[in-house]
């Protein structure tokens, strides 16, 4: 009598776990028809477990007209393979095609059932204890073959997609596989009394599992809640097993041990009893545990929705201030004491030197206690946090200082990197910028050169005075224009041991020096490693350019000086004129087209500086060698002294 009952139970644990699913599964993939199809085979599943129930109730048409709608089950489960395999990497024209002409399927089950219902293809036999169930008649041997049939074309759908996928969906459909193996074992016995063989279906016993089995398989790499719930799921089953398995133990030592009373209980009340405790402990776990912890870490009240909004507001800093701003008002909030929040970077530091400090958010804490400060740097092993000050605070307080520092840690690496790629990017831009200019730049310049060649032979015929002023203006651009080519173009260097003291005597000889007092104090064994030409002209603009401001001075004075130091060559040059503007030392005095000297370019000392640049040297402006203006260059590659 009890087997009867348990197989009732069964099918209606089964029909209400098909709906479930079914709900379950029409909620989480709205938008995807292959688990829409499979949500469709859970109801058909669940609206067929229900008719051996209806049978047992005594329903028998109802029953029997439920049941021979077992076609629909694997029509379903048709749509829902070609939908899953053809999804993604598969795109066979074959499978397109049978997807096209599904509703054809579809009306074929239909008009099956309907054949079935018509021409009577069930009826009922009586089990042991004068119960319905379920067997094919003669006539309804066609509803079981087609069933079979789309059955084995559904699985042989899934085998061409495992041949043919990679990955999860592979592993999916293997796991299908299994499952499927799993199903085929279970439903086999519901066709027993149809062939006659008088054997109660035990197997079906077990249908539960299939749908369960199945629906994980197929979702368990698609959404990651199911994988939560299979966990657990199975923890609470290893339980149940374990206890059976205890009690079973239990019912045979206890008389043993004297323990008569024990002993004379039914298993089966041991382990109800058993397994009404486990239900019980599931229900109370979650919320024991929650008093507990707040019992243990009194104010600590973190959940993953609180740790969601902090990811989320973390993230959303685009740079280091608002990221320190955003942490600190987090944190202070959260627990209702001011925090600091202190980032030891390179760039972090940097960035936050250069932002004015602002207090974190005003909490409802009023008492008077040492700083709270979270310490976050970077390390060999990547972000690490520190907490100090927080030995006075609550263990809650202590534990949310800490998941918060682990969050705020990632938080700093992500940050560090985005801006990293960002000014990668700006740098790409940049320079691709100053290519498309440069180009622009030569283009002009040659381009110029034809009207002014023009100008200066139309002027040939002019008055002297006209002619003299348009050949210094002429003069003027064709040095602007020599400038821009030398600045745009690119830099090709010949490098040669270039004698250091000639060079500059010999510019210095070329140049009109009229009043100055020029001396050169170089040695004349120093020789420089570099472009002769490239040197020749760092040293006319320079010399040009101090000229410029001392030669109508009447104690003008003109240094060059140099000397080897280590493994570079340091050269100075000095020259009395007038004192550089503040505004315009630093870097903007190497800035192209930024000049206060009448008539000049503004591009010499950006010549200079690039040229410099490409040999590895730099220059800069002292004011602090008792001199009104001084420029240094330094060599850092090796001198070679002449033989």
């Amino acid at each position: 009598m009890a087997i009867p009952l348990i197989f009732e139970v069964s099918m209606l644990i089964s029909s209400i776990c098909g709906f479930l699913v079914a709900v379950w599964l029409l909620w989480r993939a709205r938008k995807q028809a292959d688990l829409q199809a499979l949500a469709g085979f859970a109801i058909m599943m669940a609206i067929w477990c229900f008719g051996h129930v209806a049978l047992y109730q005594g329903m028998e048409t109802l029953g029997i007209f439920i049941v021979l709608a077992n076609p629909l089950m694997p029509t379903f489960f048709l749509h829902f393979a070609i939908r899953f395999v053809y999804a993604g990497q598969v795109k066979s024209p074959w499978l397109k095609g049978l997807g096209q002409y599904l509703w054809l399927v579809y009306l074929t089950s239909i008009l099956v059932v309907l054949h079935s219902w018509w021409v009577q293809g069930g009826s009922t036999v009586n089990t042991h204890d004068t119960r319905a169930f379920f067997v094919f008649t003669d006539a309804g041997i066609f509803n079981l073959a087609y069933t079979v049939l789309v059955g084995v074309l559904a699985h042989g759908v899934l085998l061409y997609g495992w041949l043919r996928h990679q990955g999860n969906k592979k592993r999916s459909i293997l796991a299908m596989f299994g499952v499927g193996a799993w199903g085929l074992l279970l439903a086999t016995s519901f066709v027993f009394p149809s062939f006659g063989i008088s054997w109660f279906p035990y197997p079906m016993l077990l249908l539960p599992s299939y749908l369960l089995l199945l629906v994980y398989g197929v979702v368990r790499y698609q959404i990651l809640s199911v994988n939560a719930f299979a966990n657990r799921a199975l923890l609470w089953l290893a339980m149940m097993l374990v206890m059976l398995c205890l009690i079973a133990v239990i019912s045979v030592v206890s008389a043993r041990l004297g323990l008569q009373a024990l002993a004379n209980v039914p298993s089966w009340q041991l382990w109800f009893y058993s397994l009404l405790m486990l239900v019980v402990a599931s229900l109370i776990h979650r919320p024991l545990t929650r008093i507990i912890s707040r019992v243990i870490y009194p104010g600590a009240t973190l959940s993953e929705e609180l740790l969601e909004a902090w990811s989320s507001q973390l993230k959303a800093a685009h740079d280091w201030p608002s990221l320190n701003q955003i942490g600190e008002r987090l944190l202070s909030e959260q627990v209702l004491r001011k925090v600091t929040i202190q980032i030891h970077g390179t760039e972090a530091a940097e960035a936050l030197a250069q932002t004015p400090w602002s207090p974190p958010a005003e909490t409802t804490d009023t008492t008077v206690s040492s700083p709270l400060t979270l310490e976050v740097s970077v390390t060999e092993q990547g972000w690490q946090f520190s907490l100090h000050g927080w030995e006075d605070a609550s263990p809650g307080m202590r534990l949310t200082a800490e998941v918060f520092g682990s969050l705020f840690s990632t938080s700093c690496s992500l940050l560090e990197r985005s801006l990293a790629l960002a000014a990668a990017e700006r740098k790409r831009l940049d320079e691709q910028h100053l290519v498309e200019l440069g180009r622009l730049s030569a283009a002009m310049a040659h381009e110029l050169r034809n009207p002014l060649n023009i100008i200066a032979m139309a002027a040939y015929d002019s008055p002297a005075d006209t002619r003299q002023h348009i050949q210094t203006q002429l003069q003027r651009a064709d040095r602007l224009v020599s400038d821009m080519l030398v600045y745009s173009g690119g830099l090709h260097l010949q490098i040669s041991s270039v004698p250091l003291a000639a060079l500059v005597n010999n510019l210095l000889s070329q140049s009109e020096t009229q009043q100055v007092d020029c001396q050169v104090r170089i040695a004349d064994d120093l020789h420089l490693a570099g472009d002769f030409q490239r040197l020749q002209q760092v040293f006319i603009n320079l010399i040009d350019n101090a000229l410029a401001y001392v030669r109508d001075m009447p104690d003008g004075k003109l240094l060059i000086s140099a000397e080897q130091q280590a493994q570079q060559v340091v050269i100075q040059l000095h020259n009395n004129g007038p004192v550089i503007e503040p505004s315009m030392q630093g870097e903007a005095m190497f800035q192209p087209f930024v000049t206060k000297r009448s008539g000049g370019s503004g591009l010499g000392l950006a010549i200079v500086r690039r040229i410099l640049e490409a040999h590895g040297g730099r220059i800069r402006h002292r004011s602090d060698c008792h001199w009104p203006v001084t420029f240094e260059l330094s060599f850092p590659q090796p001198t070679h002294s002449a033989d």
